[in-house]
């Protein structure tokens, strides 16, 4: 017998942006490979040919969900100063995609991309060329900063530890196997940076940020 919970979920109309999101979870929670039609109806309480009223496949269900990946990513404020546009759109990226490991080598896959994922592309454009930037310019900017942003966010997601607890016990591990003047400067920057208090992978990204965007305002002529 059905429960409540699940009977009420079979009598909310189903929708694209519930199909949507739906699918969304399914794939923050085991990964973009456990997503397929039947888990998916199995969620939305209906029968997986009930999606395709929807959505018209596969390839539409991924570009609506990568659409709504980039719906959470904050726009760039164009008004005031660029860089620091830049400096918080990249930030956002990088939360957005920290919740949505799945989708970090999708978003720029898709070859029908969704209104939100455009609207996001014309604003970075606009915001650079509104700061300064030639056409050529914004083109080597918007590829070095997305190139940046979504390498650092696929190593984050990589790593094979998250707390200082598992940052620790992976060092320990893998500097049992040698002694500590096989490898100076690998043992020296673990020791002395790596496994010090406060230590987080990810405060590395804002720095790499600021270098990045201090090299384009040079090269742009906007320092």
């Amino acid at each position: 017998m059905a429960t409540a919970e699940h009977a009420a979920v079979r009598r909310e109309p189903l929708s694209r942006d519930r199909v949507l999101r739906a699918a969304v979870a399914l794939a923050d929670e085991g990964g973009i490979g456990a997503l397929s039609m039947r888990r998916l109806g199995e969620a939305l309480g209906v029968e997986a040919m009930s999606l395709y009223n929807h959505i018209a496949g596969k390839d539409d269900l991924l570009n609506g969900m990568i659409d709504l990946v980039f719906g959470e990513i904050d726009l760039p404020a164009c008004e005031g100063d660029w860089k620091s546009a830049m400096r918080q759109r990249a930030i956002s990226a990088r939360e957005v995609l920290g919740r949505h490991r799945w989708a970090i080598g999708l978003m720029e896959s898709r070859a029908s991309p969704g209104p939100a994922t455009l609207q996001h592309h014309d604003a970075v454009l606009g915001c650079l060329r509104a700061g300064g930037f030639s056409l050529e310019m914004t083109a080597h900017a918007y590829a070095l900063l997305d190139s940046y942003i979504y390498g650092f966010a696929l190593q984050e997601a990589s790593l094979p530890f998250e707390t200082p607890e598992e940052t620790s016990k992976v060092a320990q591990d893998i500097f049992g196997q040698f002694t500590a003047d096989q490898y100076p400067y690998l043992t020296e920057l673990t020791v002395n940076h790596v496994l010090q208090p406060g230590y987080s992978f990810g405060h590395e990204f804002e720095i790499g940020l600021d270098l990045i965007l201090d090299g384009l305002a040079r090269a742009a002529g906007s320092a």
